[in-house]
C-alpha cells in the first residue's frame, strides 16, 4: 500500500507550519471507502472480543466449540467499541496526514488495553512470535489466546503496546499532557480519548478552560478532545448523561469549545462531522472556539444487548467481560458465538491472519520511530562571580530552545525572575493556579523530547504524588521498550514551610517519592543559591531522571565553593572549614542537607567547636539525599568506602535535613545505619508558629542541634 504521507501535495501544510488538516481529511475521505472505515471498525472489534474469550478457533474456521472458550475470561470490552470507532477513522487521516506533520492519539480510557493490542496489530507494530511484527496466523493466536499478556504487554493501555504514549486510567490528565504534547509544535496534532467518567474528575475539568492560559504563549499544534460519551462510568450512570443534548452543548460553549454530536451510527455521517471538526481546527494558543468531537456511541456497542432475563447494554455489565461464564452457561455461549459470528471475521482476515484488502485500506501506516534527541551540553559556569542565580540558570536553558516552565500562579512569588527586563511572563512559562495541569503539561512536552521544569510551592507540591507515581510507571515502561534518553522530570520546589503559614508547611513529596524507592529519583538539598544554580543547570541537561530540588527563595548566606565539584558528582562532601583538621577519626560527624539545615548546624558547629575545643569535628554537606541510601536501590548511592570516609564507623552522626526526618532514616536504615545516626527534621507543629519557634519546634535550631551535639559528644560509644 502506498504511503500518502509521502506523496501529499505540500499545499497541505497551513501558514506557519501549521498543517490544513482538513484538506488531508477531504484527501482521506477521496481515498479511502467508507466501506474500509466500517471493515476496519468490525476487525478491532472481533479481535477486541476475541481476546477477551477465545483460546482457539480464532477466525471461527468451524462452528465454535466450548473447548475453544476461555476458562475465565477477563478484560474490559465496554469501552472498546467507541475507542475502536476513532481508530478506524483515524487511520485514513493518519495516512494522508501533510508531509512532515505528526498525528498521535492519548488514551484517557486505560481499560482499552484490547484496542490497543488490536489496532497494534492491524498496523504490524506487535511484535508476538518472534523479534519482528507481523500479519500471521501464528501471530493472530498469540494475540487473542495469550491476552492479557501480563508479561510482554498487559490488558491496558501502557507504553508497553507500540504506538502508546500515555498510561491510561491515571483519572484525569489526558486533555492536559495532549495539550503539552503540542505545545511549541506545530506540526503536531493530538487527538484525547476521554471518558465521560473521566471527565467527572478535577484535573479534566480543569484542563478544558486551562488552555486559556496558553493564549499567546506561541506557535503550538492542536489538540482535538473526543468525549467518548457512552452515559456509563464503571459503576454506573456518569454526570454526563444526565445531559440533555441542549445542555450538552450547552455546557461545551460555556467553557470555550465548539461541540460536535455524533451517535456513531453511519460511517459516512461521521466522516461528514469529523472533516468540519478538522476544518475548524486551531493551533493551541489561539483565543477562539475550539471544537470538541462528542460521541455518544452506547458503551459496548455491538456486543450482547441481553441474556435470558438480564440485560447489559446500558448497565455496569458492559463494563467488564458482559458474558461471564460463557464455558459453562449455555445460554452465554450461544450468546457469544452469536456475537463473534456477528462480525464476519471470514471477510475481515485471511486465513494467514492478514487483514483483508478492504481494512487495509483504512490503516495508517506506521509512523517512523523517532530519532532520540541527544542530551545538549552543560550550561557554562562563567568565572568566579560562578554559580549563576536560579532565574539567569532558567532564561539560559530558555533561551537554547525547546524548554518550559510550568508554574501554579507562583513564579513572581517563588522570586524567580523570567524577562530580562523583569516585564511580564515570556511565552516559553505558562501559569495557572493548579498543579495537576502544570504536571501533565510538563509530561506531555517531555513525553515529545523536550525540556521542562515544574516551579512550585513546597506544600502544594504534594498535590501531584499521585500523578508522579503514575509517570515514573510509565516512563519505566517506556524505559523497558527501548525507549531511554527521555527528559527529565524536574521540580523546583521552593517556598518552603520553614518560613510559610502553618496551611504552607508540607515537604511530604520528597518522602512520598523516596519511599518509591524509583532508582531514577533525586532529591537535590543544596546549601546555598549558587549551589542550587549550578544542581538546576545540571538537572535541565539530563536525561532519564526524576529530580527534585529543593531550594529556599530566601538566601542569606553563601558557603565556600570549593567542594561543591565533589557535592555535585558524588552527592556528599566533607566541609573543610567547619571540620577539624587531625588525622584521627571524628568524635562527631554533623551533617547537613539543605539550606536552611546548612545555616543553622553551620552555625551550631561553630558554637561546638567553642564549646568543646577539644573535640574533632567532621562536617558533612549532604547534596543528594539518594546517595545516603543503599546501592541495590540506588544508582547514586556511595560506595562503602565513600560513606566510611564521610561517616567514620562508630561514630556518632547528627544530621539535619529540611524534608521529613523518617524519609532520611530509612534511607541509612536501608545501609545499617539506623542506630548511631540522629536524624532531625521538620515535625507537623499542630498549629502556626513563628519560623524561629518552627525551628525550635523541629529540634532544627541552631541552639537546638548545639545542645544535641554535645550530648552526643558525652555518649559513651
Amino acid at each position: 500500500m502506498t504511503d500518502t504521507a509521502v506523496l501529499l501535495d505540500p499545499a497541505l501544510a497551513g501558514p506557519g507550519g501549521f498543517p490544513d488538516w482538513s484538506r488531508a481529511a477531504a484527501h482521506a475521505t477521496a481515498h479511502v471507502p467508507d466501506a474500509a472505515v466500517t471493515a476496519a471498525w468490525r476487525a478491532l472489534n472481533y479481535l477486541c472480543a476475541a481476546q477477551l474469550y477465545l483460546d482457539d478457533n480464532v477466525l471461527l474456521d468451524r462452528p465454535l466449540r466450548v473447548e475453544d472458550v476461555k476458562e475465565v475470561p477477563s478484560g474490559h470490552w465496554g469501552v472498546c467499541p467507541p475507542v475502536n470507532y476513532m481508530l478506524a477513522h483515524l487511520g485514513p487521516l493518519t495516512a494522508g496526514r501533510p508531509p512532515g506533520s505528526e498525528v498521535l492519539i492519548v488514551h484517557g480510557a486505560g481499560h482499552a488495553g484490547p484496542s490497543a493490542l488490536s489496532h497494534a496489530y492491524l498496523t504490524k507494530t506487535l511484535a508476538l512470535t518472534g523479534n519482528t511484527p507481523d500479519w500471521s496466523t501464528a501471530g493472530l493466536q498469540a494475540l487473542v489466546a495469550g491476552f492479557p499478556h501480563t508479561r510482554a504487554y498487559g490488558g491496558e493501555i501502557t507504553p508497553l503496546i507500540p504506538g502508546v504514549r500515555y498510561t491510561g486510567g491515571q483519572l484525569g490528565p489526558a486533555l492536559a499532557v495532549a495539550q503539552g504534547m503540542v505545545l511549541d509544535a506545530p506540526h503536531r496534532f493530538v487527538i484525547a480519548l476521554l471518558g465521560d467518567g473521566e471527565l467527572e474528575t478535577g484535573a479534566a475539568t480543569a484542563a478544558w478552560t486551562a488552555r486559556r492560559a496558553l493564549f499567546g504563549s506561541g506557535l503550538h499544534g492542536a489538540v482535538l478532545p473526543v468525549v467518548l460519551a457512552n452515559g456509563q462510568r464503571m459503576g454506573g450512570p456518569s454526570l454526563l448523561a444526565d445531559l440533555s443534548e441542549d445542555e450538552l452543548r450547552a455546557y461545551f460553549a460555556g467553557l470555550g469549545y465548539e461541540p460536535f454530536l455524533h451517535d456513531g451510527a453511519d460511517t459516512a455521517g461521521f466522516r461528514t462531522v469529523l472533516a468540519e471538526v478538522l476544518t475548524q481546527l486551531r493551533p493551541l494558543g489561539v483565543a477562539r472556539p475550539q471544537p470538541v468531537l462528542v460521541l455518544t456511541m452506547p458503551k459496548g456497542a455491538t456486543g450482547p444487548e441481553q441474556v435470558g432475563d438480564r440485560r447489559i447494554i446500558g448497565t455496569p455489565a458492559v463494563h467488564k467481560t458482559p458474558l461471564k461464564d460463557p464455558a459453562r452457561n449455555r445460554a452465554e455461549f450461544d450468546a457469544l458465538a452469536a456475537w463473534l459470528a456477528s462480525y464476519e471475521p471470514a471477510s475481515l482476515f485471511t486465513d494467514r491472519g492478514q487483514p483483508s484488502d478492504l481494512v487495509q485500506q483504512a490503516l495508517p501506516h506506521p509512523p517512523p520511530r523517532p530519532r532520540p534527541t541527544p542530551p545538549r551540553a552543560p550550561l557554562a559556569v562563567r568565572g568566579e562571580q560562578a554559580w549563576p542565580l536560579v532565574s539567569a540558570i532558567i532564561r539560559e536553558r530558555a533561551a537554547a530552545g525547546a524548554f518550559r516552565l510550568f508554574s501554579p500562579d507562583e513564579a513572581a512569588s517563588n522570586r524567580l525572575h523570567l524577562a530580562d527586563d523583569g516585564s511580564r511572563l515570556p511565552a516559553w512559562a505558562s501559569e495557572i493556579l493548579n498543579e495537576e495541569i502544570c504536571h501533565a503539561w510538563l509530561q506531555g512536552y517531555t513525553e515529545t523530547g523536550r525540556d521542562a521544569l515544574l516551579a512550585t510551592y513546597e506544600a502544594f507540591a504534594a498535590i501531584n504524588t499521585s500523578l508522579l507515581v503514575q509517570h515514573l510507571k510509565h516512563r519505566s515502561m517506556r524505559t523497558a521498550t527501548g525507549h531511554d534518553g527521555q527528559p527529565n522530570i524536574n521540580y523546583l520546589i521552593t517556598s518552603l514551610g520553614w518560613r510559610n503559614t502553618y496551611t504552607h508547611q508540607n515537604p511530604g513529596l520528597v518522602s512520598a517519592m523516596l519511599e518509591t524507592e524509583e532508582p531514577s529519583i533525586h532529591v537535590y538539598t543544596p546549601a546555598d543559591a549558587t549551589r542550587a544554580a549550578a544542581v538546576l543547570a545540571a538537572m535541565l541537561t539530563g536525561r532519564d531522571r526524576a529530580n527534585f530540588l529543593i531550594a529556599d527563595k530566601h538566601h542569606t548566606l553563601t558557603f565556600p565553593p570549593d567542594t561543591f565539584r565533589e557535592e555535585l558528582t558524588c552527592g556528599a562532601a566533607i566541609w573543610p572549614h567547619l571540620s577539624t583538621p587531625s588525622p584521627q577519626p571524628p568524635d562527631i560527624v554533623l551533617a547537613s542537607a539543605g539550606d536552611i539545615a546548612a545555616r543553622e548546624l553551620s552555625a551550631a558547629a561553630s558554637n561546638i567547636a567553642a564549646a568543646r575545643p577539644e573535640a574533632h569535628i567532621q562536617y558533612v554537606h549532604v547534596n543528594d539525599l539518594t546517595v545516603l541510601g543503599h546501592a541495590g536501590t540506588w544508582p547514586a548511592a556511595l560506595p562503602d568506602d565513600a560513606f566510611d570516609r564521610l561517616f567514620p564507623a562508630d561514630v556518632p552522626v547528627l544530621l539535619a535535613t529540611v524534608t521529613h526526618a523518617p524519609a532520611v532514616r530509612a534511607l541509612l536504615a536501608d545501609r545499617g545505619e539506623s542506630t548511631r545516626v540522629r536524624v532531625v527534621g521538620y515535625r507537623d507543629p499542630g498549629r502556626p508558629l513563628p519560623s524561629a519557634d518552627l525551628l525550635e519546634h523541629c529540634r532544627l535550631s541552631t541552639a537546638a542541634l548545639t545542645a544535641q551535639a554535645l550530648l552526643m559528644l558525652k555518649e559513651p560509644r
